[in-house]
């Protein structure tokens, strides 16, 4: 009888080590060695994702750049380290733990496409999405046979074929969100036009690559090609029929106001993976279950949200890490090397861009779109991303792609997603010229003129004190209206969730609107339910954007909509102590850069709950209001809105009219001096004209030589509900540390601070003034040229 000796198999890791001490390396278990895994791979994503943020390129970018980096193609050129960090013992439970985030993340995408919208895309949309996909498949399938003969033989033609028409048609829909979120395109014509298409583009890549792995079967029967198609169908049929009733049933029991109940969340997760179990044994693939069950849940109400909320954060910012390191690890970039590999690339990457580019570019002009939007289309209908990873892992993992194909691919998607923005930036800039305007004051000639004011807030924290000062501020006169743009301000994340928003506006890029009652966020039902009132208009917008770009949507909408003040609420707010805590440095920066570009005056609104913390009716609103006069602009306009306010019948108006001694007035310009002081008197004219008819107006004038002097004046009214204060005066220092808010000024820095008041909320104005202003002119100083229409009349 022969000897015969077993092949040697790798000896399966156990899950947890006893530790150190008991003389085991950690890196030899599984479960520690996953938690080294995830920490390198998400540090390492997000330090790149840092480096490229100056680029505005998109996270995905830095995730796949990362990948590679960590594989065979560049730290893992050291086998030392591969052995270490990466061994293949390892790599079954980090593809596994990767697949599961994949197989949510497959299902967030799921959420985020409404099939309604596709049905509801223009016939321009629709064209140009099948000549997207149309031109670069033919192209696909050429490259297929260059492919084929050279670095890729002994694979069925057919199935290579339909896989290269897949990954050079593919558009990344939620990358293209994201860089038209960020480039602030995402609803000009070709904002709207290129989602719609990637929308319709998403839908058909999913069919032709689920036909992909259904011929990529290693049987050569084409009857199991024909029997995995039939199951895939009657399995998306089964999820319409059954599972979509059942999931309409969950979300018309979780109303708006109340909480999701725990046992839907559970269902629906589990039904994910149920699916994604059912479509494995199809022959698709899992992530096929995912995604249908994504986009049979219903989007309307508060469910597909709460779904949302629950799984994105883990998924995006701990699992798609690890899927691109997973994939980065099978890529070999190092594969890639003389001149016929070059070669090939170089055709790959051609034929990806000539496709795209040349067939939306095409059919784009057909519909006379201007040749400079066609060609911004067609640059970012050939955006990649996550689905084109997933197709091209999948090729591998079905032996449909060497490694040498695989780089190229990879490197592919890599390039044609990174010249994106750039491109984009280059070519199409669309004009944000708003309409000329005369009224960009409060303080103004024609006093019978509507007001019309952008009121932005971060939070419900900041909807009360808005409201009461709206209220106060709407005036008595019949012709003297008074509307309101109320924007809700919110940082635009790598959330999916922040996306799915994006796709409701309807605005040229900037905030939109909340048509529907169905799509209006909670936060502004309060500002809908206030417009019942007469002589006040509201108007809920919403802006998602960057942080440290949203002062762009604040000032060109204020330009747009012709706002005479900007209301944007201090950077801090009052704890229950009555301390003051930051919010955050990005916040105090918006709001420097909205006093720096705005195209009207701007106030700085200090909350201490005007009123109380919930809205008052007409006919309870009964403030004191005070205005610390000291002289110029910035003060004239605080008091031209505080006379506005006297009108309102519960409001007491008091002017503290400082006056420096001779010994201590500073020494300007005799000629500034005499111009300001004249308009100082020119509106204290019209301030004795309000008080000869209205009672609650009072002046008091302080003569002052020192800073406790006016200290002094400030405390005697320190039980006031509201102070209007000019930002620029006076020139003194009022307190002892130097303030950490220039923005406010010496006056608003003092009140603001918890040592005056934690009751009088403080609205700091600056006077909108052409010649030291940024915002005379659009904000990214762009040529003029055609916007995008505009929806909604003002």
């Amino acid at each position: 009888m022969a000897n015969t000796t077993a092949p040697p198999c790798l000896v399966p890791m156990k899950a947890t080590s006893n530790g150190a001490f008991q003389n085991e390396n950690p890196l030899d278990f599984a479960l520690p060695l996953l938690i080294i895994q995830i920490i390198l791979v998400v540090s390492f994503s997000r330090l790149l994702s840092f480096a490229l943020r100056p680029l505005r390129q998109p996270r995905v970018i830095a995730e796949i750049i990362g990948g590679i980096l960590l594989g065979p193609s560049a730290m893992g050129r050291n086998q030392k380290f591969l052995d270490i960090v990466f061994p293949k013992k390892s790599m079954t439970v980090l593809d596994t733990l990767a697949n599961i985030g994949l197989l949510y993340f497959l299902f967030l995408v799921g959420l985020e496409l409404d099939l309604r919208a596709i049905r509801r895309t223009g016939k321009n949309a629709l064209v140009i999405a099948v000549a997207g996909i149309s031109l670069p498949f033919i192209l696909g399938i050429g490259t297929s046979f260059v492919l084929r003969s050279t670095i890729n033989k002994g694979v069925s033609n057919m199935v290579f074929l339909v896989f290269m028409g897949v990954a050079l048609s593919i558009t990344a829909f939620p990358v293209l969100a994201r860089i038209l979120a960020e480039l602030k395109l995402l609803t000009t014509d070709v904002g709207r036009i290129a989602m719609s298409a990637a929308a319709v583009n998403d839908v058909v890549a999913w069919i032709l690559l689920a036909l992909a792995i259904a011929l990529s079967g290693s049987d050569s029967s084409p009857l199991v090609s024909i029997w995995v198609l039939l199951c895939g169908t009657a399995f998306v049929v089964f999820s319409i029929f059954v599972l979509k009733p059942i999931l309409s049933v969950m979300a018309r029991r979780s109303p708006d106001g109340e909480p999701v109940k725990e046992i839907y969340i559970c269902i629906t997760l589990s039904l994910v993976l149920a699916a994604g179990f059912i479509t494995d044994i199809i022959g698709i693939h899992a992530l096929f279950g995912a995604f249908v069950v994504g986009i049979i849940i219903p989007k309307d109400g508060p469910f597909a949200g709460v779904l949302i909320e629950k799984i994105e954060d883990l998924v995006s910012g701990i699992f798609l890490p690890l899927y691109f390191a997973s994939s980065g690890l099978k890529t070999n970039v190092a594969t890639i090397k003389g001149a016929q590999s070059w070669g090939l690339l170089v055709l790959v990457i051609f034929n990806a861009c000539a496709g795209k580019i040349v067939g939306t570019v095409g059919l784009a002009m057909l519909f006379k779109i201007p040749f400079i939007e066609a060609l911004s289309l067609g640059v970012l209908m050939n955006t990649k991303g996550l689905v084109e990873l997933i197709v091209l892992n999948i090729g591998k993992d079905r032996k449909v792609l060497t490694d040498q194909s695989f780089a190229i691919l990879v490197l592919m998607a890599l390039f044609t997603t990174f010249i994106t923005t750039p491109i984009v930036m280059a070519v199409y800039k669309p004009a944000r010229k708003g309409t000329t305007y005369k009224h960009r004051r409060i303080q103004r000639k024609d006093l019978d003129t509507e007001l019309r004011v952008l009121a932005c807030f971060h939070s419900t924290r900041n909807i009360p004190t808005l409201i009461n000062l709206i209220e106060s501020s709407r005036g008595t006169r019949k012709k003297r209206q008074l509307c309101v743009y109320a924007m809700h301000l919110m940082e635009l994340s790598e959330r999916s969730s922040a996306i799915s928003m994006i796709h409701k506006a309807r605005k040229n890029g900037l905030p939109f609107w909340n048509k529907k009652p169905g799509d209006q966020a909670q936060m502004v039902i309060a500002f809908e339910a206030y417009q019942q009132l007469r002589s006040v208009v509201i108007r809920p917008m919403t802006a998602i954007s960057p942080l440290n770009s949203i002062h762009e949507d604040i000032c060109t909408s204020a330009e747009r909509k012709r706002a005479a003040l900007i209301i944007i609420p201090f950077h801090k707010h009052q704890r229950i102590d009555g301390a003051m805590e930051s919010l955050g440095h990005s916040f105090h920066l918006v709001n420097q850069r909205v006093l720096r570009h705005a195209p009207c005056s701007v106030g700085i609104l200090v909350d201490r709950g005007l009123g109380g913390t919930t809205q008052v009716v007409a006919s309870e609103v009964s403030y004191s209001v005070v205005v610390p006069f000291f002289g110029g602009q910035d003060d004239r306009e605080a008091l031209a809105y505080g006379m506005r306010m006297a009108e309102h019948p519960g409001i007491k108006l008091t002017v503290l009219s400082f006056t420096t001694k001779p010994e201590t007035a500073p020494n300007p310009s005799r000629a500034d001096a005499a111009a300001e002081s004249e308009k100082d008197k020119e509106i204290f004219s019209e301030l004795v004209s309000l008080k000869q008819n209205n009672e609650s107006v009072k002046r008091e004038e302080i003569t002052v030589g020192i800073k406790e002097d006016i200290i002094g004046a400030l405390r005697s009214m320190s039980s006031s509900a509201l102070f209007l204060v000019g930002r620029t005066s006076p020139a003194m220092p009022l307190s002892e540390r130097s303030t950490d808010c220039p923005e406010l000024g010496h006056v608003g820095s003092y009140l603001a601070s918890s040592d005056f008041s934690t009751t009088s909320s403080i609205l700091v104005i600056q006077q909108y003034d052409p010649s030291i202003n940024d915002m005379a002119k659009p904000v990214d100083d762009v040529k003029e040229g055609s916007d995008g229409a505009e929806s909604g009349s003002v």
